[in-house]
């Protein structure tokens, strides 16, 4: 067993760093007992979206004859794709292989940009062709037009619940979600946007980096909480906001606002009630609020809408395809900024020694440096604004992202949506029935991840005095560390996430879902486990009207249910 001591110490690290320990142990347990370790640390998806990779490397093949057909000189060497006739070229390559896995959604999308979206059928093809080749440097740097508009149509049916805004977004391709949060954090304080040491408000829980980021040297942000407080009428998490959370935004002291809708590890999506009193706030008392919604996990919830819909002037969008399409290898996601925007604002606002340091750090890319938008020095400060003429994501990442958002919006039907929706459904039920416990219903719920809160668990269902030996006796991460050592399961704590700090994060999208009844059997072992050692200290359980122990299944299907999603969500 790993002792106190070293909990302590390695419960300074952030969760994912304290996995690799906790893989090591659960590895050291399957080896000699020849056992499969479960890791369901890990937020990767073990599904991928397999049509829209079909229509991708379908491309490629046509984009290598057309590659040929430019230049064929030299055995091995192709040219570069013509863009005159190439979409008629394209039909009579689709009719010839019309059978072929992919062969129906790249037509398909060929007629949506040309018959929804306006696109010129050349032009269009050929943009499609030539990013697939990947023969050109991005251009425009920040994104190819045809592929701006089907993505941003695809934002707005997934984020913005098919309401587009008064003015479009402008969107930035990025290296996924990880990179536009490192562009992000840059940005905002090289243009004033932030200053180092201004007062931030994260809501929490959320992604570890949210909170890492913001305390390193080059920000120095001072960070409020609004943590996900609320319960419901039996006292037990919804993981939403009461009021008096939000309304810390009230106060101009407070000059932006971090959030990942669904959240990290709750995985569940703000209520309308949270989205609306936001939306006050900024048209009241703090209408210069930055707000950054990080919303990747948005399609798991039917009728999402972001802070990007609601706050649009406000709040610049991040979303990576990474979790939806299972693509966390292709590294794609987007910057959202509304046309109509307070950023621009802020910059003309800017005092003019401020505004004087921008003009010179920008002055080589335009004669007008101060008519720079936001979005577009972001795009320069990924390159350090030196290399801006070869920024931007690579072509064919932008053509795969096209094919899944394309992929998405063909999709009338919603099948997909329903598949992945039913993926995490089953393996949720398998993780409940092996906790020995029944599913409530909550609409708000992603279940990507579920946070299990171990603690108030036991205060609630067992006894307060139970929890006081839990608290008073072990570290808030030993139950990871149990599940490991016992039964090579690996979780993530919590408590790292800023969440409740006994509680636990499960993946459920990276297991088969035989897996998660496992897991859930083996959660059930380590709190009885816990009951047991108590009593041997002296502890008393409550009793029951029989006059036994409360440590049988009821209890656990009474207690344990709680601790997964609440049975009277407060909206």
């Amino acid at each position: 067993m790993t002792s106190r001591a070293d909990q302590q110490r390695l419960e300074t690290l952030s969760p994912f760093e304290l996995k690799n320990a906790l893989i090591a142990l659960a590895d050291g347990i399957t080896r000699p007992n020849a056992v499969s370790m479960l890791n369901a640390g890990r937020g990767n998806p073990n599904w991928v979206a397999t049509a829209p990779r079909e229509a991708f490397f379908l491309l490629g093949r046509f984009g290598l004859e057309e590659s040929r057909r430019d230049w064929d000189e030299w055995e091995g060497v192709g040219g570069m794709p013509a863009r005159d006739g190439i979409g008629a070229r394209l039909d009579r390559f689709l009719a010839t292989h019309a059978a072929e896995p992919g062969a129906d959604l790249l037509r398909g999308s060929v007629e949506h940009g040309v018959q929804r979206l306006g696109f010129d059928h050349d032009a269009w093809v050929w943009e499609l062709t030539d990013a697939v080749i990947g023969d050109h440097y991005p251009q425009p740097d920040r994104m190819l037009p045809h592929l701006e508009q089907v993505v941003h149509a695809y934002l707005v049916q997934e984020l913005c619940g098919g309401r587009a805004p008064a003015q479009p977004f402008d969107l930035f391709a990025v290296e996924g979600g990880t990179a536009a949060m490192c562009y992000l954090f840059d940005s905002t304080v090289i243009n004033g946007i932030l200053d180092p040491g201004n007062t931030i408000a994260i809501m929490t829980p959320i992604f570890t980096p949210y909170l890492e980021i913001p305390r390193l040297d080059r920000y120095r942000f001072d960070v409020v909480e609004l943590r996900a407080s609320r319960y419901d009428d039996e006292g037990f998490h919804t993981w939403q906001y009461d009021e008096d959370e939000i309304a810390k935004l009230a106060d101009p002291k407070v000059k932006a606002l971090f959030l990942v809708n669904p959240s990290n590890p709750p995985s569940v999506a703000l209520a309308a009630r949270a989205r609306e009193q936001i939306k006050t706030i900024v048209a009241t008392t703090n209408p210069d609020l930055t707000i950054i919604t990080d919303d990747v996990y948005g399609t798991f919830v039917d009728g999402f809408e972001s802070l990007l819909s609601t706050v649009p002037r406000n709040t610049i969008g991040v979303y990576s395809f990474s979790k939806y399409f299972g693509a966390t290898g292709w590294r794609l996601g987007v910057i959202a900024i509304n046309r109509d925007n307070i950023f621009d604002e802020k910059l003309a606002r800017l005092p003019e020694d401020r505004a004087a340091a921008l003009r010179r750090r920008y002055s080589p890319l335009t004669l007008e440096p101060d008519r720079l938008t936001f979005i577009d020095r972001i795009v320069a400060d990924s390159r350090q604004v030196a290399l801006n003429h070869t920024a931007g994501l690579s072509l064919p990442q932008q053509a795969q992202m096209g094919l899944f958002a394309l992929f998405a919006l063909l999709d009338t039907h919603g099948d997909y949506k329903r598949t992945c929706r039913s993926i995490i459904d089953r393996r949720m039920h398998a993780l409940t029935k092996g906790m020995g416990v029944t599913l409530p219903h909550d609409p708000l719920a992603a279940r990507y991840y579920v946070e299990l809160d171990v603690l108030n668990y036991a205060r609630r269902w067992i006894s307060p005095q139970f929890a006081d030996w839990l608290q008073a006796t072990f570290e808030p991460v030993d139950p990871v560390f149990r599940l490991a050592e016992k039964g090579s399961v690996v979780l993530l704590n919590g408590g790292g996430f800023d969440g409740p700090e006994w509680s636990v994060r499960i993946s459920l999208a990276n297991l088969r879902f035989d897996a998660y009844e496992q897991i859930g059997g083996w959660l059930r072992d380590v709190m009885r486990d816990y009951q047991a050692e108590f009593e041997r200290t002296g502890g008393q359980l409550p009793a029951r009207t029989d006059g036994g122990h409360f440590t049988d299944e009821a209890m656990l299907a009474s207690g344990m249910a709680t601790m997964i999603e609440p049975a009277k969500a407060a909206r």
